[in-house]
């Protein structure tokens, strides 16, 4: 049987992992909106990644529905 500690570093590890990709997720979610917004936007770039910075989800969905020039 597993002793506790071994058990709380797996699961501390895992956190970590999470974590980790948490934050990979959140900056290729940041550097997509920059280089779309270079090309695609009639706004700033630099203005969009700081919304998807400050707000994610929200950020991402702005910019698709509002910052994205129609084709």
């Amino acid at each position: 049987m597993p002793s506790s500690v071994l058990l709380q570093g797996a699961v501390g590890a895992v956190g970590v992992l999470i974590g980790i990709l948490f934050l990979l997720v959140g900056i290729a979610m940041i550097v997509w909106t920059y280089s779309d917004a270079k090309t695609n936007s009639s706004h700033p770039a630099f203005l969009w990644a700081l919304v998807v910075f400050f707000a994610p989800i929200l950020g991402i969905l702005l910019y698709v529905l509002l910052g994205r020039n129609a084709r």
